[in-house]
């Protein structure tokens, strides 16, 4: 049986659609959570990396220490291992920070549903074979990517944010927007005050409906997108045969 390693930053945030793909699959999944002190594993027995969101930012190693050993796991699995990668928001950031790109706040927030546009680099990319034009997906993120690392192409853009997905490699991929998310993802924030309350600070009273009414009628167009991007992934690096 295949082994995906998930580094996850924080409690609630998890890998949400992923862990259907990989039960599908026949991957087994093992969650290092970082915040609470888990310590990151010999990487050798693992086939794949998935890095989760989380409400920190990667400058800020003093406040999260293990935002070191996590950055050095990323650069041994992408840059010496070249083995397969998915970063997703905060994962996406780490791998621009952990390969030589830059971080920084955004300009403009992105928090809801928004649209992106796939580049000519990404309508050729084979991590986004069969993506092309406008795409509706997630967001939530309050800093972004200003450079990618050396080498990295940007597949796809936001009006706002440049940066929205990077690959590296044909192994390596980066993706600003949360692919994760699922019905009940959106459904559990309900329960969970602070979310809503950020929710909120950014969008105004009531933007927990809003959001939710707006997302939950793209959710199946979204979920074929990650599903597409995922094989894409497993397909390039060998980890699944073509159908």
């Amino acid at each position: 049986m295949k082994r995906a390693l998930i580094f996850q930053h924080m409690d609630h945030d998890n890998a949400g659609r992923f862990m259907d793909f990989f039960a599908e699959d026949g991957v087994h999944p093992d969650t290092v959570r970082l915040w609470e002190g888990e310590t990151i594993p010999d990487l050798a027995p693992y086939d794949m990396l998935l890095v989760l969101g989380g409400a920190m930012d990667v400058w800020q190693e003093q406040d999260y220490p293990w935002l070191v050993a996590e950055k050095q796991a990323i650069r041994e699995w992408v840059g010496d291992r070249a083995r397969p990668y998915l970063g997703l928001c905060l994962g996406h950031q780490l791998l621009a920070d952990a390969l030589g790109g830059k971080v920084e706040l955004a300009q403009q927030h992105e928090v809801g549903v928004h649209a992106i546009t796939i580049s000519d680099q990404g309508a050729c990319h084979p991590l986004f074979a069969g993506l092309t034009g406008t795409q509706r997906v997630m967001q939530w993120h309050l800093a972004e990517v200003t450079a990618p690392p050396p080498g990295a192409q940007v597949l796809a853009a936001s009006p706002v944010t440049r940066v929205q997905a990077m690959a590296v490699g044909n192994h390596a991929l980066g993706l600003q927007f949360h692919a994760e998310f699922t019905p009940q993802s959106i459904a559990s924030w309900a329960s969970l005050p602070d979310y809503i309350a950020a929710l909120e600070r950014h969008l105004g009273p009531g933007s927990y409906d809003r959001v939710a009414r707006e997302a939950y009628p793209l959710m199946p167009r979204m979920s074929a997108m990650t599903r597409r991007i995922y094989d894409n992934l497993m397909q390039a690096t060998g980890l699944k045969k073509v159908a």
